[in-house]
């Protein structure tokens, strides 16, 4: 369905249980960009090949961020008015997981460009060193959703209380200690 719940093609939709599986990203520095993902983030290395290629996982799957200098070393992120990446995102399973993230990205000074209540999902966003944009959030559950009078979604944009989210988060026995600023 297109927007208003309009059907855009005469063929089938996608499977339902179909999901948007890794991300591979070009990078200019793979030491640099392997870092943030694994401080920032937690990602573990799964593979590494020289300083020409990464590969990522949550939870010992093969992986789930493929990151490459293969035709980027060395190079600039794209510049504004430019086609390319806008953001990928990652799914946290609980707004508690989605909060200790957030925890953890202020940790290691991640700098946060936003954060939205969509209703269907609560998300902070922010931006890798080589600009990727990055997305982090947690779904509500689908009976959650919010709904027009005629039962159509009607998604939201409304500010995301990052303090009271922040009251969830579990503290990680990660060292660091230094949780910079609370937004």
């Amino acid at each position: 369905m297109g927007p208003g719940g309009v059907r855009l093609s005469a063929e089938a939709p996608i499977d339902p249980g179909t999901v948007i599986g890794h991300v591979h990203l070009k990078v200019a520095d793979l030491d640099r960009a392997v870092r943030f993902y694994a401080d920032a983030f937690g990602f573990e290395v799964m593979e590494r090949f020289g300083h020409e290629a990464a590969f990522l996982s949550a939870g010992g799957y093969h992986h789930h961020l493929g990151l490459n200098t293969w035709e980027s070393r060395g190079g600039r992120p794209p510049g504004a008015g430019t086609t390319g990446l806008y953001h990928f995102a990652i799914l946290y399973p609980t707004r508690k997981a989605l909060a200790t993230a957030f925890r953890r990205l202020l940790r290691h000074r991640a700098p946060i460009d936003g954060a939205a209540d969509h209703g269907v999902s609560e998300a902070i966003y922010l931006h890798d060193p080589d600009g990727n944009g990055i997305e982090i959030y947690r779904d509500r559950p689908r009976q959650e959703w919010p709904r027009g009078p005629d039962g159509r979604l009607a998604m939201t944009g409304t500010p995301l209380d990052l303090k009271e989210l922040l009251s969830l988060a579990e503290d990680e026995a990660d060292g660091e200690g230094n949780e910079g600023s609370t937004p």
